[in-house]
């Protein structure tokens, strides 16, 4: 069955993808964050829109990425692309992910039993999951058994502190830090022994030519 089938039917001239690499603290890529950018080619502040929106945003990304002829197809390293509540209850399909897709779950998701049900079906079909912003709040830690990665912004980092590492890493997925924008955060971030991170400093997002 081919990708189209899973997911709905965006305009034919979508909006361009950018993309950030997401490196280990020894350099090797583990993989790129695929974010939603403007027919201009600039950030759009979807984590503002709201979940309808935000929806439409996360499937154009999917389809640009995963479609027969997408990126997705000449790469063997892991993408991470932001979803909503709506992709993790059926509400809204996936597509066939080649065991690299990671679902990067925003922080306006709710941990209900619906969203932990859907994480552990998810996983279960081979999706990864990855928590995005955590700073730690009842909804993510609900999520946490189900998370591979935990997303923790230097800003958060930087005003709660390493408990967000300990709560973070509890169940063992692997912790990112992200907005590292400067080399004194890259090593600050190594030496509390995140082993993985993104940001300016280690790449920058680029929006990439539609194909």
């Amino acid at each position: 069955m081919s990708v189209t089938t899973y997911l709905p039917r965006v305009p034919t001239q979508r909006p361009p993808v950018a993309r950030q690499p997401i490196w280990t603290t020894a350099g090797v890529l583990l993989g790129h964050e695929y974010l939603y950018r403007s027919r201009v080619g600039r950030p759009a502040g979807v984590d503002l829109w709201r979940a309808e929106r935000q929806d439409i945003a996360s499937a154009s990304v999917l389809r640009s990425v995963f479609e027969e002829t997408g990126r997705a197809a000449n790469s063997d390293t892991l993408v991470f692309v932001n979803v909503t509540r709506s992709f993790l209850v059926r509400d809204r399909p996936l597509p066939e992910h080649l065991g690299r897709l990671v679902l990067e779950i925003v922080e306006s998701v709710p941990g209900d039993e619906g969203v932990v049900l859907g994480l552990r079906r998810l996983r279960a079909r081979g999706y990864r999951i990855a928590i995005d912003d955590f700073s730690a709040t009842d909804d993510q830690i609900a999520m946490l058994p189900h998370a591979d990665f935990v997303k923790i912004d230097c800003r958060d980092l930087l005003v709660q502190g390493e408990r967000l590492l300990e709560i973070g890493g509890r169940y063992g997925a692997r912790l990112i830090a992200e907005r590292v924008e400067t080399p004194e955060l890259v090593s600050y971030c190594a030496k509390l022994g995140f082993g993985l991170l993104q940001g300016d400093a280690l790449g920058p997002a680029v929006t990439m030519p539609l194909l």
